[in-house]
């Protein structure tokens, strides 16, 4: 189940509404510290040395809970009250180096800038490089505005408590917190906070894509049609016909310029090419539509830009529109209850809001919903990490999969083709956000479950794996 991301205030009422039950805080931290315990158990190895950093607040006893649950590891707490005599001894305590260091210096509570000794403590910890699994929110980080007071710890990956913090999923937080988890039972009482913000879970797909009826056939699960592909940017088009495959529409039909035709063409089986010519952009019995992965070239079809915007603005079948074609679209109304979805990174988001990257960046949430009701309420799919799910008003799902591993040329023409796929299939718009969200999901989860494999793995590895993972 989606998960609230909540401000620290929100977090400070749900705990206290919890101690005014029959809860301790002592039973919390207790049933934290093995949770933890847990996670690092899961990072490391029998005989691994393990270094506990406790501060003084209830972040230290969180960590100072972890030591009695890691069996069969060498473990080292340091109980941090005097920073300036920490940082002359912590080089000693740093080396040789632990396999892997738990934060537990400063909680969510934090919220001015650490003293000098604080800030060199820190600093000394990120110059080893380590594997750091940080309790909450990284040392030093602002868990309400993702800020940096000072400095703060560079962790590999941290486990918030109770539900995700809306300081940790900022641009600015991300190379402080790493790969964010969420402990969400915790021994809590039931939380009462609400959000439109959600964190999406894993377990929100279970069952998704339902089992498919014995008597379909292909007309049972739609056609897709492609425009895409230009001189030097053929790669895109094959790549969305790859994504939409792995969908498993019944038809897909690809149409690309025809100086590209052959190159593309001849890299696809299953999926139907054709040259893409003035006057013939739409193809009989489509029941969806993907437009722009590479249509990048000068000379381009004459009438393209002008079809695309009148299909977005009159057609009934759902459309999504990526990457060039994000230029082409009218403001403005649609069809009245048709689909839309625009998959835009924060470079494109700010050319189509006449903004920076920067100012889409600090607020991320807004951009995406001032797009969407610049495009007349379309769906926005706001990539980066963390990538963004909703409209102009509503609700927003914040996706919890993926890697930088999806920093590389081709990753979105894959998605724009998986999410087209599965819209072009009229058995999986009785919930058009569980749809868009499931595409977005299951990009990432297939990117990360490459990167458990290897570290080199390319975009035809990602082709070759999305639709596979399992919720």
């Amino acid at each position: 189940m989606s998960l609230p991301v909540i401000s620290v205030e929100q977090m400070r009422r749900w705990e206290a509404a919890t101690w005014e039950s029959s809860k301790t805080e002592e039973e919390v931290i207790a049933q934290v510290g093995e949770l933890v315990a847990s996670r690092v158990m899961e990072l490391t190895r029998p005989c691994d040395s393990i270094l506990l950093l406790a501060g003084k607040g209830h972040n230290g006893d969180d960590v100072r809970a972890v030591a009695n649950h890691l069996p069969e590891r060498e473990v080292r707490l340091l109980s941090i009250t005097d920073p300036s005599k920490t940082r002359q001894k912590l080089p000693l305590d740093l080396d040789p180096a632990p396999a892997l260091v738990v934060d537990g210096l400063f909680g969510i509570g934090l919220n001015r800038p650490l003293n000098a000794d604080w800030m060199q403590v820190i600093e000394q910890i990120n110059a080893k490089r380590l594997r750091v699994l940080s309790v909450d929110t990284p040392s030093g980080l602002d868990a309400t505005t993702g800020e940096v007071q000072g400095a703060a710890v560079r962790a590999t990956e941290t486990v918030t408590l109770g539900a995700p913090k809306r300081g940790l999923m900022q641009p600015s937080a991300s190379e402080f917190v790493g790969q964010l988890r969420v402990a969400p039972d915790i021994g809590l009482a039931p939380c009462l906070e609400t959000s439109d913000l959600m964190l999406g879970q894993t377990e929100d797909f279970v069952g998704f894509p339902p089992a498919r009826p014995a008597g379909g056939h292909k007309g049972t699960f739609g056609h897709l049609g492609i425009m895409a592909g230009s001189m030097g940017y053929h790669g895109a088009a094959v790549l969305a016909a790859y994504g939409a495959a792995r969908a498993k529409p019944g038809l897909v039909t690809l149409m690309t310029p025809k100086e590209v035709f052959v190159p593309v063409a001849s890299q696809l089986a299953g999926v139907m090419v054709r040259p893409l010519v003035p006057g013939e952009t739409t193809v009989r019995s489509i029941t969806g539509m993907l437009i722009g992965p590479g249509l990048a070239a000068d000379d381009l079809p004459g009438d393209l830009k002008e079809t695309a915007g009148e299909m977005w603005l009159q057609s009934s079948m759902p459309i999504v529109v990526d990457a060039s074609a994000l230029d082409w679209l009218p403001t403005g109304t649609f069809s009245d209850k048709a689909i839309r979805v625009i998959t835009p990174h924060p470079g494109e988001a700010a050319r189509l809001l006449g903004s920076t990257v920067d100012e889409v960046q600090a607020d991320r949430v807004e951009a995406l919903r001032t797009l969407s009701a610049k495009f007349g309420d379309c769906w926005v799919v706001l990539k980066g990490q963390h990538t963004l799910i909703g409209r102009s008003e509503g609700q927003i799902l914040v996706n919890p999969t993926g890697n930088p591993g999806l920093g590389q040329g081709g990753s979105g023409d894959l998605l724009a083709g998986y999410l087209a796929g599965l819209l072009a299939q009229p058995l999986l718009l009785e919930d058009v956000f569980h749809t868009i969200r499931y595409a977005v999901w299951q990009h990432g989860a297939a990117a990360d479950e490459l990167a458990s494999q290897a570290p080199n793995w390319v975009v035809e590895d990602l082709a070759k794996c999305i639709g596979a993972v399992q919720a």
